[in-house]
């Protein structure tokens, strides 16, 4: 029996991972790219019709067309474009993955709403190797106690607009998860002066930015004598990519409701 694909829109397709993503979905088995969204009057995003097409790609700016052709759709825009994204997803009964960064309180309370009605799976990172990292980071935190300083470092090109990044936060909340505290009441982000001694328990963001790196993350935890460090490094935009692909995957065709890359991975 042959599986008709499941069929992707992408929102944001000018930017790096919407690119990204087309290249990824070009031979992507199961996935075939129904059409992409870009803003009015953006440069041309060029995109191929190739393998994992299937025939009709649209580019245009009306999310609600794309919607409505879609089983999932995959948005790597701007906080600004999450509420017609959740609008769009809703009408046209289709799933919606929201890798978007620099969301507010205001962007959950919609995304929470939104799940009611649709599946909605939002993520800081796609990478499947950050999720696991999330996962062992909440570990540790748990296992050492607040004796040990959490501290979480992180490397992006320079034309990243957020700091600290997702994934940085998403770190740290898992740290917070495993302490069993609130990350706002105890977090330090970009320390400078005379700061006093390192408060007991709290967990610090350091932003690097810089050339074109894609992303590197550190979570150091140090102890009296010792200390253990957690890298992920991003070698290139494909991982999210890749892991999108699979969460779309993962997400199509599942009931309403607030899912994450945990999710995707049985963790």
């Amino acid at each position: 029996m042959t599986h008709k694909p499941i069929r992707v829109g992408v929102l944001g397709a000018g930017g790096r991972m919407g690119q990204a993503i087309i290249t990824a979905l070009s031979d992507w088995p199961g996935l075939t790219l129904a059409g992409a969204i870009e803003r009015a009057g953006h440069p041309s995003c060029g995109l191929p019709a190739g393998p994992g097409h299937d025939g009709t790609l649209t580019v245009c700016s009306n999310i609600g067309a794309i919607a409505h052709k879609c089983d999932v759709l995959i948005d790597f825009s701007v906080p600004a474009a999450l509420a017609a994204s959740l609008e769009a997803a809703q009408e046209g009964r289709c799933a919606l993955l929201v890798g978007t960064t620099g969301l507010s309180a205001p962007h959950h309370a919609m995304i929470d709403a939104a799940a009611r009605d649709i599946a909605v799976l939002q993520a800081a990172n796609t990478s499947l190797g950050v999720t696991l990292l999330a996962r062992l980071v909440e570990q540790a935190a748990a296992a050492l106690g607040p004796d040990w300083d959490v501290e979480i470092a992180e490397l992006h090109h320079r034309l990243k607009v957020d700091a600290p990044s997702g994934t940085a936060l998403a770190l740290g909340q898992a740290a917070a998860a495993g302490r069993g505290i609130d990350l706002a009441a105890n977090m330090a982000s970009g320390r400078d002066g005379i700061t006093g001694v390192r408060p007991v328990g709290e967990i610090g963001f350091a932003a690097l930015r810089g050339g074109s790196a894609a992303g590197d993350h550190v979570v150091l935890l140090a102890g009296e004598g010792e200390r253990i460090e957690l890298w992920h490094r991003a070698e290139s935009r494909s991982i999210f990519a890749r892991g999108a692909l699979k969460a779309a995957a993962w997400l199509a065709g599942k009931p309403a409701g607030r899912y994450a890359m945990t999710n995707v991975l049985g963790l």
